[in-house]
């Protein structure tokens, strides 16, 4: 069996956030001022994931950013800070809901009480991808923001904006077009005193300099396996690697998850120490189709996959007949060519990769046409080009 070494990683994106397979997709922070009186401002802020696979899973993003001034979130819907704040400057009655020069914002968790929220909130910070699931691509939440500018153009925008998700870069604030809502069944429109963009970019190599999961392959006509290579992820031997053998209960597992941050990387013991492993296996084959069976086992010990996703770089994806145990949907980035496409489970069946153990593992088959001129098993034509998780 005759293998291309890049078979082997899920490779990682540039360090400067370009990602071929999704050449214009960023996460957009879009910041409507809706009213502006003499103290205090109304505002509406949306986190829109213009991304075609990438997604942010729990604990979610805390969205920060610097005030300029000493303005104060005295009230919020839709989310929340983390952190109040000093406010003993503010004597008797309601205090603000953040007094913090740096805010960090996050989602409302599912089931928040009906008064507090809004539409496209209470996710707990999750975000889809726009193909994976359009309905929960979005989380929006509003501000009533006290000491900020009498008018828009004294309204000073705050600066520095972050999403608290690793990996991910934020840009200045650029204002665009105000933003239109209708009404009335849409016969009314009305529109935002001004609206600022933030676009923020994602690199793997600034999430993690090391890669996230690893590719093993087999196929019906060789009783060989191509394995993970030796430290595909991580070594045992490295300074701060942690792995857990077989029968081991570190005490680790007892102590108790803090739902706001995400789970220590701690995987099973194996040569390669990536917390995820994809299997792909060339089945069967038959006169005009060929069969492969995908195979991805969880191997971190602490940590679930939510609304996970997989996507495969492969030439004869163009020819996909069926897929039994995922949705599928091409990416078709460019248009003319259709070589790639995006994997994840059925709502309420398999879009829970649980930890790892017997039931870690998500697996599906697939049906493709042998394309005249271009298949063959010579080579290694039949393995991926790509896998990226």
């Amino acid at each position: 069996m005759v293998l291309i070494l890049n078979f082997f990683f899920c490779p990682v994106s540039p360090s400067y956030g370009y990602d071929p397979l999704d050449p214009k997709g960023n996460i957009t922070i879009k910041w409507d001022l809706l009213q502006s009186n003499s103290d205090t401002n109304d505002v509406k802020v949306s986190l829109l994931n213009f991304q075609l696979y990438r997604h942010i899973e729990q604990p979610g993003w805390k969205l920060g950013w610097e005030w300029l001034g000493k303005d104060v979130i005295w009230s919020i819907q839709g989310a929340e800070a983390t952190e109040q704040g000093n406010c003993s400057r503010f004597k008797g009655g309601q205090l603000p809901h953040c007094f913090e020069n740096k805010p960090l914002i996050v989602d409302l968790l599912p089931g928040a009480p009906y008064n507090i929220q809004t539409s496209n909130c209470c996710k707990g910070g999750v975000l889809s991808s726009m193909i994976q699931d359009p309905a929960k691509y979005a989380a929006v939440f509003q501000m009533n923001i006290r000491a900020g500018g009498a008018a828009d153009s004294d309204f000073d925008m705050p600066q520095n904006f972050s999403l608290g998700v690793p990996g991910y870069t934020c840009a200045k604030p650029v204002q665009v077009a105000s933003s239109k809502y209708s009404s009335d069944g849409g016969r009314r429109w009305t529109q935002a005193l001004g609206t600022w963009n933030v676009t923020c970019i994602y690199s793997q190599y600034q999430a993690s300099t090391s890669p996230k999961c690893c590719v093993s392959l087999s196929a019906f006509y060789n009783d060989s396996i191509v394995h993970c290579p030796k430290c595909s992820c991580s070594c045992q031997e490295l300074p701060g690697s942690k792995c857990v053998k077989f029968g081991e209960t570190p005490s680790l597992l007892q102590q108790v998850k803090d739902p706001n941050q995400e789970p220590p990387s701690i995987v099973r013991c194996t040569q390669h120490m990536c917390p995820i492993r994809v299997h792909w296996h060339v089945k069967q084959s038959y006169k005009e189709y060929w069969r492969v069976k995908i195979t991805v086992n969880n191997l971190n010990i602490l940590k679930n996959y939510s609304g996970w996703n997989l996507v495969a770089l492969h030439p004869n994806l163009k020819s996909l007949t069926q897929v039994f145990s995922f949705n599928y949907h091409p990416l078709n980035q460019y248009g003319h060519i259709n070589d790639s496409g995006m994997f994840w489970g059925v709502e309420y069946y398999n879009d829970m990769l649980l930890q790892e153990g017997e039931v870690g593992n998500v697996q599906s088959e697939m049906l493709l046409h042998k394309d005249e001129g271009i298949f063959s098993f010579r080579e290694g034509w039949v393995f991926p080009r790509r896998i990226l998780w």
